[in-house]
């Protein structure tokens, strides 16, 4: 059975993770998500990750990030979903919780955070928010 959106389940996976103390989950591996963890990774939301085989199929090892063993991600959650797509222009880009979290936003100049775009100053797709 294929998934039908397959960043909500590693969001959720890494979510699950969290809420259960893991120090690593590990989700599918596809080049979207990659992107994705390298912003969470240069963000400094997750240790970081690794490509691995789990019988035979590509996954990746997302090795979590605590602080005082409390979660450095509180809240993560898809803004763009495949049955209502979610697009900003470089002006209108949401401020999470006032700048204190990010919004991971897939640009033509590659899948970017919230405030690198404004840099680049190019819009795209809302994929995710983090806090």
């Amino acid at each position: 059975m294929t998934m039908t959106d397959p960043l909500a389940d590693m969001l959720t996976r890494i979510r699950n993770g969290q809420r259960a103390n893991k120090r690593v989950v590990e989700a599918p591996a596809s080049k979207m998500r990659a992107r994705v963890l390298e912003v969470l990774k240069r963000e400094g939301y997750i240790r970081g990750f690794e490509a691995a085989e789990n019988d035979g199929k590509p996954v990746f090892r997302i090795e979590l990030k605590y602080h005082e063993g409390e979660p450095v991600i509180r809240a993560i959650s898809r803004v763009s979903k495949p049955g209502r797509r979610v697009y900003s222009s470089v002006k209108d880009l949401p401020r999470v919780r006032n700048g204190l979290g990010i919004s991971i936003i897939s640009t033509p100049k590659g899948v970017l955070s919230d405030a690198e775009a404004r840099d680049a100053n190019v819009g795209g797709e809302i994929l995710c928010t983090v806090f």
